[in-house]
């Protein structure tokens, strides 16, 4: 999942993938606006099949949250 994640990151913000590690945040990337965060979490929500309530959106601000988020849902759809 995390390599999945990963790779998702990279493609929406348009960075290497072995620049995303745990506490890559939106600071770190030119390219993380508000736009394509909402991109990420809609790639993520598409490929695990889960959905993000609003706060938890607005969480999502490094990698290791999104792992963290994505890895909850996923359990709990378990």
């Amino acid at each position: 999942m995390e390599q999945k994640i990963r790779e998702i990151m990279a493609e929406v913000f348009e960075v290497p993938a072995n620049e995303l590690q745990g506490s890559f945040t939106q600071h770190d990337v030119e390219n993380w606006d508000s736009l394509r965060h909402l991109n990420l979490i809609v790639e993520i929500e598409s490929v695990f099949d889960i959905s993000f309530e609003p706060e938890e959106i607005g969480e999502m601000n490094t990698f290791d949250k999104v792992v963290a988020f994505t890895k909850k849902k996923t359990n709990s759809n378990a």
